[in-house]
């Protein structure tokens, strides 16, 4: 199993999680707790185990989820390990009402985290193949309400978060070029508003546009769905007039063809499908009824 050097949980501010996690909490239990009800206050131990192959991801927000109940959980692996089938990853003690009220929401943050998390890893393995030196990086196509997670999870995976929202970075696409007439005067106005201290990113469909991009003082120049027969060459020729442009290409990359732009004029390469369509990482959670009873379904699951 191989580990991620870098924890990224300090990121997560308190006040994010206590929002984050409250919304989940009532979102599956907007009124009565009919289950928890049933099996009154009796403590217990549940086990979180892991049915398919994925890197681990998301556990800010499970301790945040198990913490809000008065769960305590300890986990058996750190964030980002590789995990293979079938693997006991935490253990979780408290009321069985909370371990039951926690079970969906927890799975649910896990597959998602982790199914992020593990689109990026074999992503970052073809950058690795090739020894392309440039950044994949996600995009802000990423489930509502979810937004935190996701992003989160493409650091854990090794990917760039590219900027978070609206706020975090200027971007020019064709729609706010379209409304104003020409890029020479959107970026004049956006840097009027943003100052020194934010880069302004222009969205192009050409080298021409491009170039008028970084006339216009662009600090970065995005390719918009070049093919990768000729990204490279547009690349260049940017590079060659305005040699400290970030150039980025975006636009129908995917796992199968993402290493075909991974040449040395370009260094961003962004792309949806890190945060849209991914496959998400198969959990379970368990209740222990008896721990050392070899006829537990759950014990006798990890000992195959």
């Amino acid at each position: 199993m191989q580990t991620s050097s870098i924890s990224y949980s300090g990121l997560i501010t308190q006040e994010n999680l206590d929002v984050l996690t409250s919304k989940w909490l009532l979102e599956d239990t907007p009124s009565f707790d009919i289950g928890g009800f049933v099996v009154g206050d009796v403590c217990g131990t549940s086990v979180v185990l892991c049915k398919s192959n994925g890197y681990l991801c998301g556990k800010p927000f499970v301790d945040a989820i198990f913490s809000k109940l008065n769960c305590n959980i300890v986990w058996n692996f750190d964030e980002g390990v590789e995990l293979v089938p079938i693997c006991q990853v935490a253990t979780v003690k408290g009321k069985v009402r909370d371990l039951l009220r926690a079970e969906r929401v927890v799975l649910n943050v896990l597959a998602r985290a982790s199914g992020v998390a593990t689109t990026c890893k074999r992503l970052v393995h073809i950058k690795e193949n090739r020894k392309w030196m440039g950044e994949v990086a996600g995009t802000r196509k990423t489930t509502p309400g979810f937004r935190q997670v996701e992003k989160y999870a493409l650091l854990v995976g090794g990917c760039s978060t590219h900027r978070y929202n609206l706020s975090s970075m200027v971007m020019l696409k064709d729609n706010h070029i379209w409304s104003v007439g020409n890029i020479a005067e959107t970026v004049k106005k956006a840097r009027k508003a943003c100052g020194f201290s934010s880069k302004i990113e222009v969205e192009c469909r050409s080298v021409a546009e491009a170039l008028e991009g970084c006339a216009a003082g662009a600090d970065i120049i995005m390719l918009d769905n070049f093919d990768s027969s000729v990204s490279e060459d547009a690349a260049k020729e940017i590079k060659s007039k305005y040699p400290n442009v970030t150039i980025e290409v975006s636009g129908g990359l995917y796992e199968e063809n993402i290493g075909n732009y991974m040449t040395p004029n370009v260094d961003v390469l962004s792309a949806s499908c890190l945060t849209q369509g991914y496959k998400t990482v198969d959990f379970s959670m368990k209740l222990l009824v008896d721990d050392h009873n070899p006829e537990n379904p759950v014990v006798k699951q990890l000992h195959e």
